[in-house]
């Protein structure tokens, strides 16, 4: 399982070493604009889903340009 914590810069130092002293645990830092690029791929996924299902109104390739 993979988890994405957003943890105060203060705090990430000590949460970090605790995590580390676990043997199941792998720890891997991402820059903020890796995970916001993880988070909006999330939304869009689950925009998509939601499309798929007919609870989501797609906007036309039209209405796409017309916002240009």
């Amino acid at each position: 399982m993979r988890v994405l914590l957003d943890i105060k810069d203060n705090k990430a130092r000590h949460l970090m070493e605790v995590l580390k002293g676990l043997s199941y645990v792998k720890t891997k830092t991402i820059s903020n604009e890796k995970a916001l690029l993880i988070e909006e791929l999330k939304e869009g996924i689950e925009n998509l889903n939601l499309a798929k299902q007919g609870k989501l109104k797609l906007k036309t390739a039209r209405e796409l340009y017309d916002e240009l």
